[in-house]
């Protein structure tokens, strides 16, 4: 798909959004749902509606490393969702990319995992993310469709922001 055959279906995929959501504001409201069954010492297998993906540890976490392990789908959820909040953000404010890529590095320190310092944050400490963007448009331009990421890209607010989670038990 070229980039414009992808603008032209993006901004449909834009108008339609809003149409709908105008019509009636529940159609905004979206449930995505996960399911995991371990397997293996730490690994385990998510089914994600119609699709399935393993996840590991390496072996310093118990695993075999034969899949990428939680820490690792969060960057690649969040790099995902950056490269599809550009492209999204770049047709509404009719901002021409040519090219976009990403890389995230963060930074884990382990006792916060394994207990061993309760001052330790268990998840990331830091993450650092970096766009590589290419196209017509001024450094400003770009640096204005930056913010319209950052202030709506979802996985970038769930990492930035609290957000409610509800853990239940069920003994079977």
């Amino acid at each position: 798909m070229t980039t414009s055959t992808c603008t032209s279906h993006l901004g449909r995929v834009i108008a339609a959004t809003g149409d709908a959501v105008a019509a009636d504001p529940a159609n905004a409201h979206v449930v995505f749902r996960a399911a995991a069954t371990a397997h293996d010492a730490v690994a385990s297998a998510v089914s994600l509606g119609r699709y399935a993906i393993e996840v590991d540890e390496p072996p310093a976490l118990g695993g075999q490393n034969a899949a990428p392990n939680p820490v690792e789908y969060f960057l690649a959820a969040l790099l995902s969702c950056q490269v599809v909040t550009w492209r999204f953000w770049a047709e509404k404010l009719g901002i021409v990319v040519d090219d976009i890529s990403a890389r995230a590095d963060g930074d884990l320190d382990v006792r916060g995992f394994f207990g061993l310092d309760d001052q330790v944050r268990p998840g990331f400490g830091e993450v650092r993310v970096v766009v590589t963007v290419t196209g017509p448009e001024s450094a400003d331009r770009y640096r204005e469709l930056q913010r319209a990421v950052d202030a709506h890209c979802p996985v970038l607010d769930l990492a930035r922001n609290s957000t409610p989670v509800v853990t239940a038990l069920e003994l079977g």
